[in-house]
């Protein structure tokens, strides 16, 4: 007989009392715990931040003199703190850039706890794609040295996305929070010390110039 799912758990009466808009608030608490990813000061961007519960703690740990910016799909209600900035995007579609509010200062944390809309047919292979997505964007937007933690479906693309990880980053492990519901196939990657690409030598951006034609000058 099938293990019936248990919706109202202790996380979910937890998160009610203690206000987090999510049971989700407890897996990042405790990736924090265990890792140390968020400090004070810290800018952090949340890709897939509905319905907000991750924002409420990246905050929290963040402080007044750091920063959190949230994008999702879905609109993500108005209450969270001031330090706390959200738009409605598609992350396939939006410019990291549009994201930071300083060009030149990127984040030192880029976090997720997206998952495709389970259908029970390929979720794995679609939320390998959101974690790639997230990867593509890191160039862009995540400082040298900076953290990434975000949510995968476990199947058979999750060991090439850890080991990308690992190429990527310092370290990078999977872990399931006591947060995530036991019949749960979610993973999170910690990924520690990002090493940034170097950047492309602006010789190499500069376009050759077109060569004189017509009513150009002797």
């Amino acid at each position: 007989m099938a293990q019936r799912r248990i919706l109202h758990d202790e996380f979910f009466k937890k998160a009610k009392a203690e206000g987090y808009l999510a049971r989700s608030a407890y897996k990042l608490k405790e990736i924090q715990e265990r890792h140390r990813i968020l400090r004070s000061g810290m800018k952090v961007v949340d890709l897939g931040c509905a319905p907000g519960s991750w924002l409420q703690v990246a905050s929290e740990i963040v402080g007044p003199k750091g920063l959190v910016i949230g994008i999702d799909l879905q609109e993500v209600r108005p209450g969270l703190a001031e330090n706390v900035h959200t738009i409605v995007g598609d992350i396939f579609k939006t410019d990291a850039a549009a994201l930071l509010l300083d060009p030149d200062a990127k984040f030192n944390a880029v976090i997720s706890d997206m998952a495709p809309s389970t259908t029970g047919h390929g979720d794995d292979a679609i939320s390998v794609r959101l974690c790639r997505r997230v990867l593509e964007l890191l160039p862009a937007m995540l400082a040298p040295g900076g953290s990434c933690v975000m949510k995968v479906l476990e199947g058979g693309g999750y060991p090439e996305l850890l080991k990308d990880c690992q190429r990527l980053f310092a370290k990078a492990k999977g872990l399931k929070p006591k947060a995530s519901r036991d019949l749960s196939r979610e993973i999170f990657i910690v990924a520690e010390g990002y090493k940034a690409p170097a950047a492309t030598p602006a010789a190499k951006l500069a376009k050759p110039a077109p060569k004189p034609g017509p009513g150009w000058g002797s």
